[in-house]
């Protein structure tokens, strides 16, 4: 027998207390805020034990989370279950209906989410024991994808140690030290917007693409703008590397993408064209180094919107090896990558099959 209740009748909706970063005291409590993941951290927690939060404002006002640790609960609020209603049962509950949560955003500017406007929510109420036997089923697909978020953090870790390893060149035989500038030259992309995107024409990489929608190197464009337009573009070819110069940050400045496809693509606006006659994906890893990372924080200009010019980017000096050995260098890298591939797709499946289990067992029809 499964009743149905009002969210507001089967818990309570407890706000947090704010808190500044400069008001915390250095810890490992975590500070749950307006975010997916813990804003920094505290000495001191105001909930223990199991916990479900909601972030209370910001981008991400609205995200359920479940904490089993002490935490301090600062623009956010909790969610309390009374003693019909499991912790996990309710997470797994909420985390279904998590668009509808994020629906009741309010606010012209920074937008808000209120326990009030969820208290509303109906929700299945089996008895305990069932909610005990559908969360057990759910935590197994959590759990494995908890293992597998571990696995690709760590193995993004080994990757970027080894990226830098490989490529901090300085000293060795064979190789002199260039500037970006003495082996090939930057070109500015031209100004295509998103709206001269089309179903059928001919390829395109947009900047805010290359920040959410590439990896190091691509062959296939994801868009696509007429032929008119096209003609007119600045255009990359084989083995150049695009790099999407605007971002809200320095360290977000010059993200690359080396072009590996047999046809010309049109770059846009907000984005440059390194040409060069180098390994393409050899010079995009360069862009991805901790040394270019420093450069990019002291040659960056901008507040809100922060850029890096082709010409500040040319007086960048780096260690450059023999194509033979940037192919060797590629190579190992690809590996790396391959195996990070591998994980995320293994991730992307089992998070389906939480999803599809998790309607199935929530949804009591």
């Amino acid at each position: 027998m499964v009743e149905w209740k009002k969210l507001g009748e089967v818990c309570s909706f407890n706000r947090g207390r704010t808190i500044t970063a400069k008001d915390a005291v250095e810890g490992s409590i975590p500070v749950i805020a307006g975010g997916q993941t813990p804003s920094y951290y505290h000495n001191v927690a105001n909930r223990k034990g199991e916990c479900i939060t909601v972030a209370g404002s910001g981008a991400y006002a609205g995200f359920v989370s479940y904490w089993n640790q002490p935490i301090f609960v600062s623009d956010a609020f909790t969610v309390d279950p009374k003693e019909i209603l499991k912790h996990k049962f309710l997470f797994h509950w909420l985390k279904m209906n998590q668009s509808n949560v994020f629906a009741t955003q309010k606010g012209a500017g920074v937008p808000h989410v209120h326990g009030k406007d969820i208290a509303n929510f109906i929700i299945p109420i089996p008895s305990l024991s069932e909610q005990a036997r559908i969360v057990g089923i759910l935590d197994t697909f959590t759990a494995a994808i908890d293992n597998l978020k571990g696995q690709i953090a760590l193995r993004r870790k080994q990757y970027e140690y080894y990226r830098d390893q490989l490529l901090d060149l300085e000293g060795k035989d064979g190789v002199e030290m260039k500037t970006l500038g003495e082996i090939g030259n930057f070109i500015r992309g031209s100004g295509i917007q998103k709206s001269d995107f089309v179903d059928e024409g001919f390829p395109c990489i947009h900047y805010g693409q290359i920040h959410t929608k590439y990896g190091i190197s691509a062959t296939k464009a994801i868009s696509q703008i007429d032929e008119t337009l096209y003609k007119k573009s600045k255009k990359a070819v084989k083995g150049d590397v695009v790099l999407a110069t605007t971002s809200e940050d320095a360290e977000g400045c010059a993200k690359p993408v080396a072009w590996l496809g047999e046809e010309e693509v049109a770059v846009s606006g907000d984005a440059y064209i390194y040409h060069h006659d180098q390994n393409g994906k050899f010079m995009a890893y360069q862009f991805m180094t901790h040394n270019f990372m420093l450069f990019k924080i002291m040659n960056a200009t901008g507040a809100k919107v922060v850029r890096i010019s082709g010409d500040n980017m040319a007086n960048y000096e780096f260690p450059l090896p023999s194509l033979e050995e940037q192919h060797r260098i590629v190579s190992i890298l690809d590996t790396f990558e391959a195996s990070i591939r591998n994980l995320e797709a293994q991730l992307k499946q089992r998070e389906k099959q939480y999803e599809y289990y998790r309607n199935k067992l929530l949804t009591f029809e």
